[in-house]
C-alpha cells in the first residue's frame, strides 16, 4: 500500500511494470472457472502475497486505468522486444507513460480537466502551445518535450443567477493532483437598486420610486415617470399603443394583441410560456426557432423572436457548435486533413475518406507520404504549412538530420529528401539529409554521344540487313542459273545421240 511504499499523497509517482510475457486481462479467468470480478482493492497476505488469485478474476483495462487517476500514478512498462506490440496496445488503452524496449517518452499531452462547473456558468479556453501559439477553443497542448511551457486562459461568463451567489469549481491537469480551485461569486442585483429615492420627484412630484434610471410607480399610476392614473382615458393615446396603420399582422392590434393601453402605455399581459415586453408587447422569450424540442437548442437564450447563442455555439437556433477539438485527429490535424469542421463535426470531402475526424481512407496517401510535408516545413522552411502557419502545430515529430539515408534501414522510406522512421511506438522519428536531393540535370556531351552511337548503330544494322538481304538474293539467282545451264547441255547431248 502507499504507506508502506511511502507515497506522499500530493506527488506524481512512477510505477514500473516490468515482464518479458504477456498479460491477462478481465474475463481471462473464466478459463480457469473464476467468475467473480475483480474488486479493485489490494489484496495482501502477511508475507505480502496476492490472496485472491484463485478466487477473483484479473482487473480489467478500466479498472486500471480509475485506480491509477485516483492514486495519481503514472504508469511505465519496461518490457522485452518480443512483446513490445502488445503493451503498446496496452499502454494506447491505459494512460500510460510508455518505456518499450528502448523508447522512452515521457507524457507529451497536458490537458485540462473540469470538475464541478455550475450549470449558470460557461466557460470557453485559448491554449498557448508550442513557439507562442494560440490555439482558440483548445484546452489542451501536445508533442511537448521536458522543458517545454504552455499556458490556457480561461473566460466564464455567465448564462443565469442560480440561488447560491456563490459556487466553486477546480481546473486540473489530467493526471496530475496539483488542481486550481476558482470560487465565483454572481452578481444578480444591480448596486444602484441600494440607492433607491422613494418617492422621488422625479416620478411625476413622488408618485413613485427612483431607482436605476427609472421610475418604479405606486399602485394606481402609470407612464414613464408616473404621470398618469389607471382611471385616465384619453382616445388619442390609443394610437401610442399600435403599430403603423396598415402595417398589418398583430403589429396593427393595440399592443400586439398581447396587452392593454393604459395612459397611452402598453401594459403587457403575463404568459404562462415566458415573459412578454417591449413598448407595444411585441417582445417575448418564448417565441424562438426550437432543435429536438429545445428552445434555442438548450444553447441560448430566447430575445425577442432571436436567439442570443451562448460563445460556443452559433446559428438560427444555436444548434451549430463552434469548438474545432472535437474535430482534430490523433495526428494534431483538422479532420486528418481530409476534411472541414461543420458545426462540430467533421465532413469528409476527399474521396474515401469517413470516420469521426476523417482519418479513415484505404485509397489515401501513405504515412510517409503524409510526413513529407513536415520535413518540407520543419528542416527547408518552405511549404504548405509554412504558408499556413500551421507547422509548429501540426508537425510533432523529431527530425533527426544525417549525411545520407539508409536504403536498408527497416521501416524506413525516402520521400523526396527524407525518411521515416516509423517504429512501435507512438513517438515516430523522421530523419532527412541535410540538403534537398534534386536530381540532376542531363548531361548534354552523353546525350549527343547517345543518340550519335544510336543512328551509327542503326545505320550499320540496316545496312547488314540490306547486304544479307542482297546476299541471299544473288545465291537463289545464281542456283537458278546453274540449274538452267545444266538442263541446255543435257539437252544438247541428247540430240547429239539421237543423230
Amino acid at each position: 500500500n502507499q504507506e508502506q511504499i511511502g507515497w506522499r499523497p500530493d506527488a506524481s509517482h512512477l510505477l514500473i511494470f516490468t515482464s518479458d510475457a504477456k498479460t491477462h486481462v478481465a474475463l481471462d479467468g473464466r478459463l480457469a472457472g473464476i467468475v467473480q470480478p475483480n474488486d479493485g482493492r489490494c489484496h495482501l497476505n502477511s508475507d505480502n502475497m496476492y490472496s485472491k488469485s484463485t478466487t477473483m478474476d484479473y482487473p480489467s483495462l478500466a479498472l486500471i486505468t480509475e485506480k491509477m487517476s485516483e492514486n495519481n500514478i503514472n504508469l511505465i512498462f519496461a518490457v522485452t522486444n518480443p512483446v513490445v506490440a502488445l503493451y503498446q496496445v496496452r499502454s494506447s488503452a491505459v494512460d500510460t507513460i510508455p518505456f518499450c524496449y528502448n523508447i522512452i517518452k515521457i507524457r507529451s499531452k497536458v490537458e485540462l480537466e473540469l470538475q464541478g462547473v455550475p450549470e449558470e456558468l460557461s466557460l470557453s479556453f485559448n491554449a498557448t502551445c508550442l513557439n507562442g501559439e494560440v490555439i482558440p477553443g483548445f484546452k489542451s497542448c501536445s508533442g511537448l518535450k521536458i522543458g517545454d511551457t504552455v499556458s490556457f486562459s480561461v473566460e466564464a461568463r455567465a448564462r443565469g443567477c442560480p440561488s447560491k451567489k456563490k459556487k466553486t469549481f477546480i481546473i486540473k491537469p489530467v493526471g496530475f493532483k496539483d488542481a486550481l480551485s476558482i470560487t465565483v461569486t454572481f452578481e444578480c442585483d444591480c448596486k444602484c437598486q441600494a440607492k433607491a429615492q422613494p418617492d422621488s420627484p422625479k416620478c411625476s412630484n413622488g408618485n413613485g420610486t427612483f431607482e436605476c434610471g427609472i421610475c418604479l410607480c405606486h399602485p394606481g399610476r402609470l407612464g414613464p415617470h408616473c404621470e398618469c392614473a389607471e382611471g385616465d382615458y384619453n382616445p388619442m393615446a390609443q394610437d401610442r399603443c399600435s403599430g403603423p396603420a396598415g402595417s398589418g399582422g398583430p403589429q396593427s392590434a393595440i399592443c400586439s394583441g398581447r396587452g392593454d393601453c393604459v395612459c397611452g402605455q402598453c401594459v403587457c399581459h403575463s404568459s404562462d410560456f415566458g415573459k412578454v415586453w417591449g413598448k407595444l408587447c411585441e417582445c417575448d422569450d418564448f417565441n424562438c426557432l426550437r432543435y429536438k424540442g429545445e428552445l434555442c437548442s438548450g444553447h441560448g437564450v430566447c430575445n425577442c423572436g432571436f436567439c442570443q447563442c451562448a460563445p460556443d455555439w452559433q446559428g438560427e437556433n444555436c444548434n451549430c457548435s463552434r469548438r474545432t477539438d472535437t474535430c482534430m485527429s490523433s495526428l494534431g490535424l483538422l479532420c486528418s486533413g481530409r476534411g472541414q469542421c461543420v458545426c462540430g463535426a467533421c465532413e469528409c470531402t476527399q474521396p474515401g475518406a469517413y470516420g469521426a475526424t476523417c482519418d479513415k481512407c484505404p485509397t489515401c496517401p501513405d504515412a510517409c507520404t503524409m510526413k513529407k510535408e513536415c520535413v518540407e516545413c520543419k528542416h527547408f522552411k518552405r511549404g504548405k504549412l509554412i504558408e499556413d502557419k500551421t507547422c509548429s502545430r501540426i508537425c510533432k515529430d523529431e527530425i533527426v538530420l544525417v549525411d545520407e539515408l539508409e536504403p536498408e534501414m527497416k521501416h524506413s522510406y525516402k520521400i523526396i529528401s527524407s525518411g521515416l522512421t516509423s517504429g512501435l511506438s507512438a513517438h515516430s522519428f523522421i530523419t532527412s539529409s541535410f540538403c534537398l536531393d534534386c536530381p540532376k540535370g542531363p548531361d548534354i556531351l552523353v546525350v549527343l554521344l547517345s543518340v550519335a552511337g544510336a543512328i551509327l548503330f542503326l545505320g550499320l544494322a540496316a545496312l547488314l540487313i540490306w547486304k544479307l538481304l542482297v546476299t541471299i538474293h544473288d545465291r537463289r539467282e545464281f542456283a537458278k542459273f546453274e540449274e538452267e545451264r545444266a538442263r541446255a547441255k543435257w539437252e544438247t547431248v541428247s540430240e547429239r545421240t539421237l543423230k
